[in-house]
């Protein structure tokens, strides 16, 4: 008898957990980078990543009952730190592009933008396409999607490869770039803090490679992601996703 009342003591263990919650009682690891303002970036004050992508991956959170810890990354490092299980979740200013879906999952759109085009204020011609720069040097982010784009247009003399936005903008504001290409809002931000006040954001420029921001999740994870995908269709009917947006100088009309 004794024995009999063990046995089942131990399946209602067994089962309270297994009725638990289904994700692990710890927080998810949410990789993030330090620049790429407003959707990711560093406060300095407070020394953590701040920004679109943190503030709509914690309400996510919030909504779909689970706890997000922020792991500050560079953004070429992203995916593989992903695919290698060192974070759950990527919550940054990456494209749901074709290639990457290859490799890993994403979430419905977040933000729907195109590249912008930076060149010193002392050039004042009004580009509008690629071709115009015919011939010369121009910049961009490793691991985005404008890299390969715009070697493959074959158009530019070199296309150089910087690991941060802020160091393309550094090089076209002292000369040493004739043009830089990045997210159009990134580039807008940054330059309405006045830390480059030598580099111009050509409005006339139309963007070609148009993409849509999205959450990252390994395959396989289906159940975080259709938790993602819920929680974030109830953000964007409620207004939330609108109210992070304004807060960071975004228009939802970009989405």
């Amino acid at each position: 008898m004794v024995f009999k009342r063990l046995l089942r003591s131990a399946a209602a263990v067994l089962f309270l957990f297994a009725a638990g919650p289904a994700f692990p009682q710890g927080a998810l690891k949410v990789g993030s980078t330090p620049t790429g303002v407003p959707f990711t970036f560093l406060d300095t004050k407070t020394n953590s990543v701040q920004g679109i992508m943190v503030d709509l991956i914690t309400e996510i959170g919030k909504d779909a009952g689970f706890q997000v810890q922020i792991e500050p990354m560079q953004f070429s490092t992203l995916i593989a730190s992903l695919t290698s299980n060192k974070i759950d979740i990527i919550s940054a200013a990456m494209f749901a592009t074709p290639a990457r879906k290859e490799v890993i999952d994403f979430s419905d759109a977040v933000y729907s933008y195109g590249e912008g085009l930076i060149v010193p204020k002392t050039d004042t011609r009004s580009y509008v396409a690629a071709e115009d720069l015919k011939g010369e040097v121009v910049g961009a982010q490793v691991g985005t999607a404008f890299v390969d784009a715009l070697k493959k247009t074959g158009l530019f003399s070199e296309v150089k490869v910087y690991d941060t936005i802020p160091d393309i903008l550094r090089d076209v504001n002292t000369g040493r770039l004739k043009a830089g290409y990045a997210d159009y809002p990134i580039l807008a931000y940054n330059l309405k803090q006045g830390s480059f006040p030598e580099v111009r954001l050509v409005e006339s420029y139309k963007p070609t490679i148009v993409g849509t921001v999205a959450i990252g999740i390994r395959k396989g994870d289906q159940e975080l992601l259709a938790k993602i995908n819920a929680s974030l269709a109830r953000l964007k009917a409620n207004g939330a996703l609108d109210k992070i947006l304004g807060k960071w100088g975004l228009s939802a009309k970009g989405a």
